[in-house]
């Protein structure tokens, strides 16, 4: 009888984990597809922004080519990619802040309720951006500790769970700050 009551409880405990560690996968899951959804908001205004921005500064047309070859870059790294993606995201985010340096060179396209717009509108979506990735981090912090924390290890390599990657930007220069001016 005592035999069966700790079999019962070790299989009890054995679910219990598996779908802790499940919870915690599909946590970080929809965390990264948060992180998804924001990029391609973002990635979703870009042309519209060098649009506006061409008619203004035709000569400045390497700064322009420039941002849609990241964003092409950006939208083509393989899907759960999450160091590749910050990667390219960050450098994204780097020449978009140059496409807004811009705006001090042409005062009219400044002016333009457009480009006005469009820059409120990036400007948003880099907020959520931000708290989609503090969001996915920390989900990934979550599945990373009970992928790796004793016993629950024992579980998550029989069953094939891995360790999230954190959304992070490893390039220095992709830390700082655009300078975007109104």
């Amino acid at each position: 009888m005592i035999g069966l009551a700790i079999g019962v409880a070790v299989i009890l405990y054995l679910v219990f984990v598996y779908n802790g560690l499940v919870k915690a996968r599909q946590m970080a899951e929809e965390a990264w597809s948060g992180i998804d959804v924001q990029l391609k908001r973002r990635a979703d205004l870009i042309p519209n922004l060098i649009e506006t921005v061409k008619g203004y500064a035709a000569h400045e047309k390497s700064t322009l080519e420039e941002v849609v070859t990241l964003r092409n870059r950006a939208q083509a790294v393989p899907e759960g990619d999450v160091a590749a993606r910050a990667a390219a995201e960050g450098a994204l985010s780097q020449a978009l802040g140059r496409v807004f340096a811009l705006a001090e060179a042409y005062p009219d396209l400044k002016a333009n309720e457009n480009f006005a717009e469009l820059q409120r509108s990036l400007e948003t979506i880099e907020g959520e951006i931000q708290m989609s990735r503090r969001y996915y981090n920390g989900a990934a912090r979550d599945l990373n500790v009970k992928v790796e924390s004793f016993p629950s290890n024992l579980i998550a390599n029989a069953f094939r769970f891995v360790k999230a990657s954190y959304f992070e930007i490893t390039n220095e220069a992709d830390r700082a700050v655009p300078s975007v001016k109104f």
